[in-house]
This record gives structure tokens, sequence and C-alpha cells, in this order.
């Protein structure tokens, strides 16, 4: 019990004072990887403390991956690596690109001072269910990227309140969570309309939407503009076996319809911006230089991830939308 300090009167909380207690120990080494610690019910009876105060010290300590528990048994110690303050659980949908730059600039904003565990879910339920049921009680924090799974935010609101952040796509389900988000039907409509002078030239805006992993504010969102402007449009799953006609305008979620876009395009002999137009989705290095490069509508990742990171930081609780523009380039 000589490890543990605890204070009356000196403004902070006794909880506080049992993990700075621990810490400390381990880092004058009178605890070791692997040593046990006192129980709870000793900690109690010594100190005059409420179970709840004590748990709550020692639940802080297991988020942080510096004790662990063994039921029945008590807590000993996983790590001696003390100035590790955040440990975070990062569940994406899949990698890419785009998540790539979130999740670098998220690492260079966080510091030193955390860890940050990452997983995939794939856009399936399963996977998404067995990857939040493995992870709950083990961080700080959770970072949670939805997408458009049915029947998630059950699996979500099993974790403990006030340590989520919803990330990229948010919903009605999940309005209670501080999140940094994309307003998809908005910033299509938005990125249509400040590129609304050159749209006049072509006959038909195609919107090439798989429906699976593409959010489906995209679609409400483009039928909007042109149900209010008088586009004619359609809108088409995949390209595949289909033939560009002139005065076609694709608007292309996926990179991989992109590509097929552009390559059946070269083979009909057909002009990008003169014969048929192309707006892509997300922002690559590769679209600025690509077919003399390729028009954008896009968030900024980086900025994302910058203020993901502020938002553990300063424990911030605010619904930030993240905003899209569009990039004018030769394809347009």
């Amino acid at each position: 019990m000589n490890i543990i300090s605890i204070q009356n009167n000196i403004g902070l909380p006794k909880y506080k004072q049992i993990i700075l207690s621990i810490e400390k120990a381990i880092e004058e080494e009178k605890l070791v990887k692997g040593d046990r610690l006192p129980s709870v019910n000793k900690v109690c009876l010594a100190f005059s403390l409420s179970r709840d105060t004590v748990l709550l010290g020692y639940d802080e300590l297991k988020k942080r991956g510096i004790i662990y528990a063994i039921p029945g048994k008590g807590y000993y110690v996983k790590s001696v690596e003390t100035t590790i303050k955040q440990k975070v659980f990062l569940l994406f949908d899949e990698l890419n690109s785009f998540k790539e730059d979130i999740y670098n600039s998220f690492l260079q904003h966080i510091g030193k001072n955390a860890q940050v565990d990452i997983f995939f879910h794939h856009f399936n339920v399963p996977v998404f269910q067995k990857l939040i049921n493995d992870s709950n009680g083990n961080y700080t924090k959770y970072i949670i990227m939805p997408t458009n799974l049915n029947d998630v935010a059950k699996l979500i609101k099993t974790l403990p309140v006030g340590e989520v952040i919803i990330l990229d796509q948010t919903n009605p389900d999940l309005k209670l969570y501080p999140a940094i988000y994309q307003n998809h039907e908005k910033d299509i409509f938005e990125g249509l309309l400040k590129g609304k002078s050159r749209l006049g030239k072509y006959e038909k805006l195609i919107l090439i939407f798989p429906g699976f992993r593409e959010p489906l504010g995209m679609k409400i969102g483009f039928e909007a503009f042109c149900a209010q402007y008088d586009f004619e449009y359609e809108i088409i799953t995949e390209f595949t076996n289909r033939e560009i006609t002139l005065g076609d305008l694709y608007i292309i979620p996926n990179d991989r319809d992109l590509v097929r876009v552009i390559e059946k395009a070269r083979d009909q002999n057909l002009k990008l911006g003169i014969d048929l137009g192309i707006i892509s989705y997300n922002e690559t290095p590769l679209k600025k230089i690509v077919a003399n490069g390729i028009t954008t509508i896009s968030t900024h990742f980086e900025t994302m991830g910058k203020i993901l990171a502020d938002m553990v930081l300063k424990g911030k609780k605010e619904q930030i939308e993240n905003k899209s523009s569009l990039t004018m380039r030769n394809s347009l």
C-alpha cells in the first residue's frame, strides 16, 4: 500500500491521486511489468474511499494500456510507458489515399503522448461489431467512421459515454456524439453550382453511383441540383459496356470508374473538357496532372485530421462540418 498516496483538501480528485501514485511508482521502479497492484478493496479500506473512486482510477490506467485486469485475481502492470496519456481506437471503413491523409495528419497533430491503433471494418457489419466489442473499455477515445452501415448506432452506444467521436459521415441516430464530418448533400450541390457556368455546354449530367460505399447525400444533392437548374441527368451504378455520348458530363465518386471513363474516352478519341466532361470526387495529387487535370469536388483531408486531433486533446464536444470545394481543371 505504500505505493499509493492520498491527501485531503489539495484540490486534486482522489482517483487522479491514485493514477499519479501508480505512475510515480512505475517511474521509480517500485512497480515493474507484471507486478500486482493493491486490490480495490484494500485501497478502499486504507483510505476510506468508495469503490467507484478506486475503479475510476484503475479503469483510466487500464484504458491507457498501463495496467490490465484478470477477473477474480486483480490488476497487474502491463506497461511501464507512463507517458501515454491517450490511447485511441481509430476505426476506418477502408484504406485509401484520402483516409491515409486523414490518418497521417491526425498522427502529426496528436503528439507523441498518444498511442493510436487503427482498424478497418470494410463495410462489413459483423466485422464492425466484433471490433467494437473487442475494443470496449480498452481505450480513452473511440473514433468511429460508421459510413452508411445500417444499425451500427446501437453498437456505438455500447461504448463509454463521452469517449466517442464520429468521423466523416454522421446521421440522426448519432447526433448526440461529437463529430468531424462532411455534408455530402450540400457539398455536391454547391460544387456543381460553383461550376454551373461551364455545365451549360453539356447535354446530360451523369452520376456514377454504385450506392454501396458512397454516401447517399451525394445522390440527393445531385438530384436536387439537376431539378432546380433544369439539367437533364442520369444516375448509373457502374460504367461498363457503355459508349460515351458527345456532351456527357460524368460526376464520378469512385476512382476505378474514373479510370474506366478516361480509358473509354481515349478509345473513342474524345477530348476531355471538349467532347465530354468529368468531375471527380476527392482530391489527390495525381488528379492535378492526369489527362491535363481532373476537376474535383473535395474536402481537405489534412484539415480533417488536424481538427480531429484537436478534439481529442482538448476534449471538445462539437459537431464540426469540414467543408468541401470545387477545384476547376481542364476536364470541365
